[in-house]
């Protein structure tokens, strides 16, 4: 693994995720090794499971903050100290060789920002012809989601503004306004807990996923999306 100059803060946004928590944190250890991560802010509102005695033990960051995913990812990129941010979600492991890619991106030196391949932790057709439409959706509009992870300059994250205290679509948001011609898609996987597309049925999940970005779209207001999305 190289070791690049440019050092990571990684910025988790939690509540009550104790369930996916330690396997997010366990695939940075050999990263935080070959000092390429700097620290791990997790940025909790108000988690009542083992959360915070899992960050604890792993030695993050922790910073309470209002609940809402933009409003945490702002919370925590707003204390961090290294000159990359890499936004994380906490059901989101990052596979073996993830430091190597984002180490090769980092040596470039530019003003882009950088998102992981969408991979989910399930067997069968559905979810890999998911993860196949999710490769196509960021290949054509370069929309990855936030359980892609977003690595990018902090000096360039704070040019943009920062993540917006929305509840929901805060991923969308600053994806747009970072632009498809300074984002770039890495080979190395994330892999998301597929819980939710297990419980609503991977149709279901997708519809629902679909309907709310329309909305977002639309101009619907993200906290009446957030109540569709579950």
């Amino acid at each position: 693994m190289p070791i690049s100059k440019a050092m990571i803060s990684v910025v988790i946004p939690t509540l009550n995720a104790g369930d996916g928590l330690a396997a997010t944190l366990t695939a940075l250890v050999p990263a935080s090794v070959a000092g390429i991560v700097r620290e791990v802010i997790v940025a909790d509102c108000g988690s009542s499971d083992a959360t915070l005695a899992i960050a604890e033990a792993a030695g993050a960051v922790i910073v309470p903050c209002q609940k809402g995913r933009g409003t945490q990812l702002h919370a925590g990129a707003a204390v961090a100290r290294a000159e990359w941010l890499l936004f994380l979600h906490a059901d989101t492991r990052l596979e073996h060789g993830w430091a190597d890619a984002a180490a090769a991106f980092m040596a470039a030196g530019v003003d882009k920002a950088a998102a992981f391949r969408f991979a989910l932790d399930d067997r069968g057709l559905s979810p890999r012809l998911l993860e196949w439409g999710v490769r196509l959706r960021c290949a054509l509009f370069r929309l990855p989601y936030g359980d892609q992870g977003l690595l990018l300059p902090a000096a360039f994250y704070r040019e943009l503004g920062g993540y917006k205290p929305i509840p929901l679509m805060e991923d969308v948001e600053l994806v747009g306004r970072i632009g498809r011609g300074r984002l770039a898609m890495l080979g190395a996987r994330a892999i998301t807990s597929a819980v939710r597309y297990r419980r609503d049925g991977y149709p279901g999940r997708v519809v629902r996923n679909l309907t709310c970005l329309a909305l977002y779209y639309l101009r619907v207001p993200p906290a009446r999306i957030a109540k569709l999305y579950g």
